[in-house]
């Protein structure tokens, strides 16, 4: 069954198990099935945390939430804006996204549905330590394109559970291919030993692009040459040493 979903103006479809839904969250909402437009105050990031899979998935939201989803071979979790953005209600106030995590043969698939974000636009997500800045270590997944209405859908295979983690057991040259400032390349890498990372986090692909959409222009490192815009999906809706992804087992 497919329902349509109007956020911020926009409709975003995603296939649901369920008829005529009302999703609320916190002060936002999101209406299914033509229902009128929300136009209350964006979310407190952590209203999200409960979101679509609490009442729909057997994901119970929040720092204690529950591992599985209603079939029993899925993690679900919601991603939320940024604590940053909390009192910018014109940097895209209804953006979120539902993450499902599905084991596989030697590696998971990440399946991100995500709405309220700017049309036919960008963006970059990354497997982080921690959600929010410093973030610490940080790796570039992939990329999320969105269509007309704001929504984008993508799916990604890798290794996404507690087992999760970069290391460098020792100093080496780094190719560098990116070198403009400010962000340029590292010559070589520092050493480090297991460094786990279970949180998501997803950035505009420029600044242009989070200027025209209400947010700051601000130039971060987190695209493939190191020009990406701001963060605008976290999952700072969990505790920094206690991500999403810790709970895939």
């Amino acid at each position: 069954m497919r329902n349509t979903w109007i956020v911020s103006g926009r409709k975003c479809s995603l296939a649901l198990a369920s008829v005529g839904l009302v999703v609320t969250m916190g002060m936002g909402a999101l209406a299914c099935n033509g229902a009128p437009e929300q136009t209350a105050p964006a979310p407190e990031p952590d209203a999200t945390a409960e979101g679509w899979w609490g009442h729909h998935g057997g994901y119970n939201g929040g720092n204690n939430g529950g591992n599985n989803g209603g079939n029993g071979d899925a993690t679900r979790f919601s991603m939320v804006r940024p604590s940053a953005l909390t009192n910018n209600a014109d940097c895209l106030p209804y953006a979120g996204a539902n993450v499902r995590i599905v084991p596989g043969d030697g590696a998971e698939r990440m399946i991100i549905d995500a709405w309220g974000l700017s049309p036919n636009t960008e963006f970059d997500l990354f497997v982080l330590q921690v959600p929010a800045a410093p973030f610490g270590m940080s790796w570039y997944q992939g990329d999320m394109e969105t269509d007309d209405y704001g929504c984008a859908h993508a799916e990604f295979v890798g290794r996404f559970n507690i087992e999760t983690f970069m290391i460098a057991p020792g100093v080496a040259d780094a190719p560098v291919v990116h070198n403009s400032p400010p962000f340029r390349d590292a010559s070589s890498n520092p050493q480090t030993w297991p460094v786990h990372m279970y949180h998501v986090g997803l950035w505009f692909n420029s600044p242009d692009d989070a200027d025209a959409a209400g947010c700051p222009d601000i130039e971060t490192p987190f695209n493939g040459d190191h020009t990406a815009g701001i963060q605008i999906l976290n999952t700072s809706n969990f505790a920094n040493d206690y991500g999403p992804l810790r709970r895939v087992q």
